[in-house]
């Protein structure tokens, strides 16, 4: 049995059980169930909003309370950053795209330019 554990496949295989074949059980439940959803339905409003709120968050986390580096840059760039990002989204017809350069732009801009 210790042959098995001193092998060097075996995390390739844990990897393949526990992060492949727990997942995808999931995903092809969920392929074949938006199938009968409608677009307009309750369930599909309630699920959009609650990702909505959960890349909010994660957002908000990022900006208020950052760890690492990001956490050296001031409050008021990384909010900058925030309104940069909204402001490009909205003037470049809502692209995603550009409200993400737009957003880097003024936070590393700015923080060059601290530093």
């Amino acid at each position: 049995m210790s042959e098995i554990y001193g092998s060097w496949w075996w995390p390739y295989v844990m990897i393949l059980v526990a992060g492949f074949l727990a997942t995808e059980c999931w995903r092809w439940i969920g392929v074949f169930a938006s199938g009968k959803l409608r677009e307009d339905s309750l369930l599909f409003a309630w699920v959009r909003a609650v990702a909505t709120a959960l890349i909010a968050g994660i957002i908000a986390r990022l900006v208020l309370f950052p760890d690492g580096v990001l956490g050296d840059v001031p409050i008021w760039l990384r909010l900058a950053a925030v309104a940069g990002g909204v402001v490009g989204y909205k003037l470049l017809n809502d692209r995603l795209m550009a409200g993400i350069v737009s957003a880097e732009f003024v936070l590393i801009g700015g923080w060059a330019f601290l530093i």
